[in-house]
């Protein structure tokens, strides 16, 4: 597997191509037309995990991501919510991801090429959001252990449904991983480290470039 495709399915699991979704119109309305997900009720322990993250409006660290077939990558990762994020995996990967609040786009700095999505049809959608209700119909399970709570969210306007498990140190609040799942129960998990909050951020950190975007070789 390409590096480009391994890090492009840490993010968006449900290609198949730079500009096609594996399961296509056809599956998604087959989906659709599926007995909605139950609800899961969570704790006010849980409610204020996702408070408390949900408040950190700027953080940055370092990641080791492990793809579906056991593949590892790493690199520095910064967050501003809401919806803003960017990873540069370490060399010699020249893979990026960028979201600007809009739009997400991963990039091959060494093929000059970029894949654009809304940001709204990603996982990402629910990792960043201004706040994570824990009462709404996003959530999918919450699991409260001695040393580990979880926290899995999905939304059916996602394409593929793909749904993304958050997992906190319940004493400190500190988010310690998250796992984002395809349809075919494929998962990639991004493990954070050595993070720091409340950092001020240059914004050029999260612009995407368009005019590359856009005039790339098709």
């Amino acid at each position: 597997m390409s590096e480009d495709n391994a890090e492009r399915e840490a993010f968006m699991p449900a290609l198949t191509s730079r500009r096609q979704f594996v399961l296509g119109a056809a599956a998604f309305m087959a989906y659709a037309a599926l007995p909605p997900m139950p609800a899961f009720a969570a704790t006010d322990a849980a409610q204020k995990i996702a408070d408390h993250f949900s408040s950190v409006k700027n953080m940055m660290g370092e990641f080791v991501q492990f793809g579906p077939r056991g593949e590892q990558t790493g690199g520095k990762f910064f967050i501003q919510r809401p919806g803003k994020l960017r990873f540069n995996y370490e060399k010699p990967s020249p893979m990026r991801v960028i979201a600007d609040g809009k739009n997400v786009v991963i990039g091959n700095t060494k093929l000059k090429t970029w894949d654009l999505y809304p940001l709204s049809k990603t996982p990402l959608s629910l990792l960043l959001a201004e706040r994570i209700d824990l009462g709404n119909k996003m959530v999918r399970d919450v699991k409260e252990e001695a040393d580990l709570t979880t926290i899995v969210l999905g939304d059916k306007t996602l394409l593929g449904d793909s749904t993304i498990t958050l997992m906190f140190d319940p004493k400190t609040f500190e988010l310690r991983q998250w796992t984002i799942t395809d349809l075919q129960k494929k998962d990639t998990s991004v493990m954070i480290f050595n993070v720091q909050t409340g950092v001020d951020f240059d914004q050029s950190v999260f612009e995407i470039p368009y005019a590359d975007v856009h005039n790339q070789q098709r």
